[in-house]
């Protein structure tokens, strides 16, 4: 099949809807099928049409012009009012048989509307909650609500022309229903390559601990901080943030303040390799994130034989079963998150191994290949509900 993906974040961002629609569309390549991702361009000198390699697949890529949206530490956008044209014309050039959107705002908007008028099969799927924009929108308080309002009707309005709208897990699913009037949105793992991560079983000679992440609002990394900082002495060795973020610098900040110095190591953005290492080596995972749809760096922390602490929110309960293979806290409180944080550190070393088994064991459910499939056979026009 020739298939169009849009996407308003694709690499070199490092996003959770980022890197689904990367190894989506590297994923289709590799079973023979025509991709052409259309992306805002990383900079103004790289738009046009061309190959790139993308996860080790080579697809075709229309970067789009894009403007820098400053209140932001790395996000680009495509002119709104260009955007109609825009996709017109790549369609028409390239005729595909389905369109994925991953996004309603600029980029899917465009391609479902003129995918609409032409009568190719839409597929949505949302990774976007509008809460989670707010920090960004550079908008007075008082008009907050009235922001995620409305864009939850335009995410209802463009998913409302898919036939087919899906998102990582079935709460995810539900909020989206709730929020837009939908019906009947699928939810499917963003999947994840086990085959890429190397699960060491057995206690840590080290116990560091491990966040990755953006370093956003929602994701509360001050909240892991407070509760690294409140373990009993010697319980772990360091903890590690890896990420980037326009909260970077608070959390530094944070980590002075509560005097943490070296045990606390900031390493922002790291490539692919050095990521994987750290997986490898860190004694426990944890995301104390509110506003997970899915969260793939769990997901990728489960596949390197890691116990997961996350908060009791949103998409994270799908991943973490307390007492299997790690525990939930309740969100925001420093204090559960510590408690939970020792349990895991100080288990015998028969149990640590239980929890790292359980974590593998439950991303059988979330195999990149079931991904595939599920959205191969919407592209063809197939009834995957249950």
């Amino acid at each position: 099949m020739r298939i169009i993906i849009g996407c308003d974040t694709f690499s070199p961002d490092v996003n959770g809807a980022a890197r689904f629609a990367e190894r989506l569309a590297a994923g289709l390549v590799k079973r023979g099928h025509d991709v052409h991702i259309v992306a805002p361009a990383s900079s103004r000198r790289t738009s046009g049409t061309r190959p790139e390699v993308v996860e080790g697949e080579t697809m075709t890529v229309h970067r789009l012009p894009s403007w820098r949206w400053y209140p932001h530490d790395w996000l680009r956008f495509v002119l709104p009012w260009t955007i109609r044209r825009r996709a017109a014309r790549i369609i028409d050039a390239v005729q595909p048989d389905a369109i994925h959107i991953q996004s309603y705002v600029i980029v899917g908007r465009g391609l479902a509307l003129e995918g609409h008028l032409r009568g190719i099969r839409l597929i949505g799927t949302n990774h976007l909650m509008p809460e989670n924009a707010l920090d960004f929108t550079v908008l007075p308080k008082s008009w907050m609500d009235w922001f995620v309002a409305t864009q939850w009707r335009a995410a209802g309005r463009i998913f409302g022309l898919c036939e087919a709208v899906t998102t990582p897990t079935k709460r995810a699913a539900e909020f989206l229903e709730g929020n837009t009037g939908l019906r009947g949105v699928i939810p499917i793992s963003c999947g994840i390559d086990t085959h890429n991560y190397r699960a060491v079983i057995g206690p840590r000679a080290a116990k560091r601990v491990l966040f990755v992440g953006r370093l956003t609002t929602e994701k509360q990394v001050d909240v892991l901080l407070r509760a690294f900082a409140a373990l009993p002495a010697g319980i772990a060795d360091g903890l590690d943030i890896v990420g980037g973020g326009d909260q970077a610098r608070h959390y530094e900040d944070v980590a002075r303040t509560l005097n943490l110095g070296d045990r606390v190591v900031f390493h922002g953005r790291v490539d692919e390799q050095t990521l994987h290492q750290r997986y490898t080596d860190a004694a426990l995972f944890v995301m104390p994130s509110i506003a997970e749809l899915q969260s793939i760096s769990t997901m990728e922390a489960m596949a390197s034989g890691l116990p997961v602490v996350a908060a009791d929110a949103m998409a994270l309960p799908h991943l973490v079963r307390s007492g299997e293979n790690g525990y939930l806290f309740a969100p925001g409180d420093a204090g559960d998150l510590a408690q939970k944080m020792t349990e895991v550190l100080t288990a015998a070393p028969e149990e640590y191994e239980r929890m790292q088994q359980a974590s593998l064991d439950a991303l059988r459910v979330h195999d990149i290949n079931r991904t595939l499939d599920t959205f191969e056979a919407l592209y063809r026009g197939e009834d995957v509900r249950p």
